[in-house]
């Protein structure tokens, strides 16, 4: 396989300024199985092997549908920016002010991008947050 891989940012400013924020429509949840479940059919966002069992975010549909109890209904947001894996500060920074704001947030890395997982109720205030964080660099 080809290693598609190009230099993330590492830049704090840079990061915050340009991580253009995008929500996505559906409501996830986050659930566990236990090792040996069938869950790709599901097509979860992400999976995650503890030694208790494996953790997935899956669309909230789609695991009612499948009868797999969950937690959590959130909203996942994308920082569109291909941030670096080892770049210092850029995660805390965004859940250091969600936190000012009491709101909870569950980050997810991924290889391009980080992904946000904030209370349903709570997005568009998360959303508010990030989008003056990045005016707040860009001035």
């Amino acid at each position: 396989m080809k290693n598609m891989s190009v230099q993330g940012e590492t830049n704090l400013d840079t990061l915050i300024a340009s991580m253009q924020p995008e929500i996505h429509d559906a409501v996830f949840v986050f659930a566990t199985v236990p090792a040996d479940f069938q869950w790709q059919s599901l097509s979860p966002v992400m999976v995650f092997n503890e030694s208790e069992g494996v953790t997935l975010i899956l669309n909230q549909a789609v695991s009612k549908a499948a009868g797999i109890d969950s937690e959590f209904p959130c909203r996942m947001i994308t920082l569109n920016i291909h941030s670096s894996l080892d770049a210092v500060g850029f995660l805390a920074r965004i859940t250091t002010t969600l936190a000012a704001l009491g709101m909870g947030v569950n980050p997810v890395s991924g290889f391009y991008h980080d992904h946000l997982f904030v209370p349903v109720e709570r997005a568009a205030e998360a959303m508010d947050a990030l989008v003056a964080m990045g005016r707040y660099k860009n001035s």
